[in-house]
């Protein structure tokens, strides 16, 4: 009788750019200056002797759905995964290459070949390393680090929006401890789902780990940084003391539903620290909690693996003919200047938007691994939507990968839509129609089930 094999395989690619290039993640750009430490693709093929899997994580803020497909389609070309097989996303570190055009922050063509050159190569390279492995996945918690960064503020408090209106209901990032706060207007989503992946005889291959945290920040200006994320990955692998392997031990963190989390706690007053401080707390607290969850967890010689993958047509919010006018009207005053204020800002993206197409071609996937399942979602996804999708998922546990396979900007529910701020303000980095978000919800749950 035939015997079934799972096998799995990792690699890293190095994606660091050049100094001097833009770097994405504020509304000004911002120029390299140095490197902090290397950018890497963190690349996973699974195989259960039918279905091939390939699942690359990159440091990158956010990646166009024209890399990706460049990507996979070169990858495809070499390894025997169809193209709906393969997963890629962004952790969204805003320490990164700008790869995609968002406020003053357009891409390098060049950097953009490359990158889909080294994430082909380090899917190739997992593949090189498949052997015979078993897998096993749980969650830990870990509330302390994740704050919802919308707020209900006091009437009358919160800023007018960069188009002059003053309709806002909550304001992101308000001021820290400030008596305006009243509440927030969300929840968090505290789980840390991982999937661990070793070898037949316990060697450690591979730890794939989902958190719903934007990302943590405060680097040194100008540097090049791959954020927490790395700094999961390499304390998960000095706990596991598997950072001298051969072939290397592979961790990574993907970006769960975070477009409205972040690591500051606001009813706390500013504390300053020195840079990439915070950032080792954090990577230090979830990987440690990780690691913990690891001690009780039980291994499979094999599991099934299955995907898949539908096509949506989402409506794009496009500008009017009389927010074009106002917006050129602004920018004709800044000829020859700097743009520094949001009003400025916004009135060239409106600009930049006015003759996009009124539709966005993009997809989602699911993906199962035993009795693990795992969607995908192409925007900065809000937590209430991992959330719901984790709740109403035939799989236990599942997670929502964000800025996979595209870059289609935040996804506000319909609810968050009429509350306002900043995650819902018209730019290339918040454009999709209010429904957007129900659909995406309605096709993972759909998806998830269609694996089930």
């Amino acid at each position: 009788m035939f015997k079934q094999i799972f096998r799995a395989g990792a690699a890293t690619s190095n994606i660091t750019p050049p100094l001097g290039i833009s770097m994405n993640g504020g509304m000004s750009d911002r120029a390299a200056t140095h490197i902090h430490d290397e950018l890497h693709a963190r690349c996973f093929v699974l195989d259960d002797g039918t279905t091939r899997l390939g699942i690359a994580v990159c440091d990158s803020c956010m990646i166009p759905r024209a890399i990706h497909e460049a990507a996979k389609h070169l990858a495809h070309g070499h390894l025997d995964i169809p193209l709906d097989h393969i997963t890629i996303s962004a952790t969204h570190t805003h320490s990164a290459a700008t790869v995609a055009g968002v406020f003053q922050s357009e891409p390098d063509s060049e950097y953009a070949e490359f990158l889909v050159e080294r994430i082909s190569d380090g899917l190739r390279r997992a593949a090189n390393n498949l052997e015979p492995a078993r897998v096993g996945w749980g969650v830990a918690a870990v509330p302390s680090e994740v704050f919802n960064r919308r707020w209900k503020m006091k009437s009358g408090t919160v800023p007018p929006d960069p188009f002059g209106r003053t309709s806002d209901k909550v304001q992101m990032n308000p001021p820290r401890a400030s008596a305006n706060l009243v509440e927030p207007a969300g929840p968090i989503d505290p789980e840390v789902v991982f999937l661990s992946v070793q070898s037949k005889a316990g060697r450690p291959l591979a730890l794939l780990a989902n958190y719903s945290l934007h990302y943590v920040g405060g680097t040194g200006g100008g540097h090049i940084s791959a954020d927490y994320f790395a700094m999961f990955a390499e304390a998960i692998a000095r706990g596991l003391h598997a950072d001298h392997l051969d072939p290397p031990m592979v961790a990574a963190m993907c970006n769960g539903t975070s477009g409205n989390i972040n690591n500051i706690d606001f009813r706390a007053t500013s504390q300053r620290q020195p840079p990439y401080v915070q950032m080792r707390h954090v990577a230090g607290k979830v990987a440690g909690a990780v690691l913990a969850a690891m001690a009780s967890l039980e291994y499979r010689d094999f599991v099934q693996l299955e995907t898949r993958q539908a096509p949506l047509t989402l409506g794009r919010r496009l500008p009017a003919p009389a927010e074009v006018a106002r917006a050129e009207t602004i920018l004709a005053k800044t000829e020859g200047m700097s743009l520094r204020t949001r009003e400025q800002i916004y009135a060239r993206e409106t600009i930049l938007m006015k003759d996009l197409p009124p539709t966005k071609e993009t997809l989602v996937q699911a993906l199962r691994i035993g009795d693990l399942g795992i969607g995908t979602s192409p925007c900065e996804t809000f937590v209430e939507t991992g959330l719901a999708v984790k709740a109403a998922s035939p799989f236990k546990p599942t997670f929502v990968i964000s800025l996979a396979n595209d870059y289609a900007g935040y996804l506000p529910t319909s609810e968050h839509h009429r509350l306002g701020g900043y995650e819902t303000w018209r730019a290339r980095s918040s454009y999709l129609a209010p429904d957007a978000e129900s659909i995406i919800r309605k096709w993972l749950i759909e998806l998830l089930s269609e694996l089930a």
